[in-house]
């Protein structure tokens, strides 16, 4: 897999921890993975770390978020914006191989093709903030 389609599919992994918790967000976890079958285990290897870092992080990341999103804090944003930003934050902050700039444009993307029509614009402005 590409950078861009593992980037992808840990916003998809990512995405699911915003509905389940506990033994249910296990669940999800293990049918993404047989969803997504044993392509390259090391993608697979990669995805799993990536994830679970993040989770690790998730209350950083929040918080850092909701120090700049003037009037939109992270529990009022929509759920695919803010999976965007965090997965975007991660890699800026914690990522050292990931310019800023590299992130940003990749979570815009993925908010062109996942989100709202004003997703881009909106995650877009809120990560400009965190450079």
């Amino acid at each position: 897999m590409s950078r861009r389609e593992i980037r992808e599919q840990v916003f998809k992994l990512l995405f699911r921890a915003e509905f389940y918790e506990g033994e249910e967000l296990e669940e999800q976890r293990r049918l993404f993975f047989e969803e997504l079958g044993q392509e390259d285990s090391k993608d697979i290897a990669y995805i799993q770390n990536k994830y679970e870092d993040i989770l690790r992080h998730m209350a950083k990341i929040d918080a850092m978020v909701n120090e700049v999103a003037k009037g939109w804090k992270t529990s009022r944003m929509g759920k695919v914006d803010l999976t965007l930003i965090r997965l975007a934050v991660y890699e800026m902050k914690y990522e050292e191989d990931v310019p800023s700039g590299v992130a940003i444009n990749e979570a815009v993307e993925l908010a062109k093709s996942y989100g709202t029509d004003d997703s881009s614009s909106f995650v877009n402005g809120i990560l400009a903030k965190l450079v």
